[in-house]
């Protein structure tokens, strides 16, 4: 019976809230999934030019990384006042925010792993005849990963979150529900809106770890010698006086 209640009584938890209306909270959910998987792969393929850029010429490094950190750190009403103008009130205006946000995380990430490809792997893979667009995928990429693939998981769990902040223009997912719930007092739906956001940050993250472990076995083996209790010595035998 109280279950049957919860709606009227607007209680925090309430399973027919989520019986109720979970079309509609599969609806925000996929939206949510959908601008944060944009968001971040965009955000990847801007952000490797730029980092190789970086690389390639330094004394573009300190001007590439001072903008994407000022990009980061415009807050997000203004950021989406700004683009608002180009986009219009739409689904693009906030994954473009998403992505400037995502570039300060993401380019750092990518030029630290490439920096960390160790000189002797490039001289090596030169000497064998690779030319700069073969060692990059072939050799740089593939040792840089680690590194790369961090930057992504940080990226979008911080992504799922700031994706609620497109409700101000109808087009945060799970944030809509929240901003909505919010405004009428809503107990329920901002609770559960809010539960399936944190669960969508676990998830994601959980699935990246999985696939950067898949991606760089290497870095396991490393782990486990590292790890390893070396073996204890035996004393040397003293000779004994004749």
């Amino acid at each position: 019976m109280s279950e049957q209640n919860c709606l009227v009584t607007n209680d925090w938890i309430c399973g027919e809230y989520v019986s109720s209306r979970s079309q509609e909270l599969i609806d925000a959910t996929v939206q949510h999934v959908g601008i944060t998987a944009a968001s971040v792969a965009i955000g990847v393929a801007v952000s490797l030019p730029l980092a190789l850029l970086a690389r390639r010429w330094r004394f573009l490094a300190g001007p590439i990384l001072g903008v994407t950190t000022v990009l980061y750190t415009v807050p997000s009403l203004a950021m989406f006042s700004l683009l608002l103008p180009f986009f219009g009130l739409s689904a693009s205006l906030v994954v473009t925010g998403l992505v400037l946000y995502s570039l300060t995380i993401l380019v750092r990430n990518i030029l630290a792993g490439l920096q960390a490809v160790p000189e002797e792997a490039r001289d090596a893979a030169k000497g064998m005849g690779y030319g700069p667009l073969r060692l990059l995928w072939e050799v740089e990429l593939p040792l840089a990963l680690p590194a790369l693939l961090a930057g992504v998981r940080i990226t979008t769990v911080s992504t799922v979150a700031l994706t609620t902040v497109g409700a101000i223009v109808d087009y945060g997912g799970l944030g809509s529900l929240i901003l909505d719930g919010l405004d009428t007092t809503f107990k329920a739906q901002v609770l559960t809106a809010s539960a399936l956001c944190v669960l969508l940050a676990v998830v994601a993250d959980l699935l990246l770890l999985a696939l950067q472990r898949w991606l760089t076995p290497w870095t396991r083996v490393r782990r486990i010698r590292t790890n390893r209790p070396a073996r204890a010595e035996r004393p040397a035998k003293v000779a004994e006086p004749a």
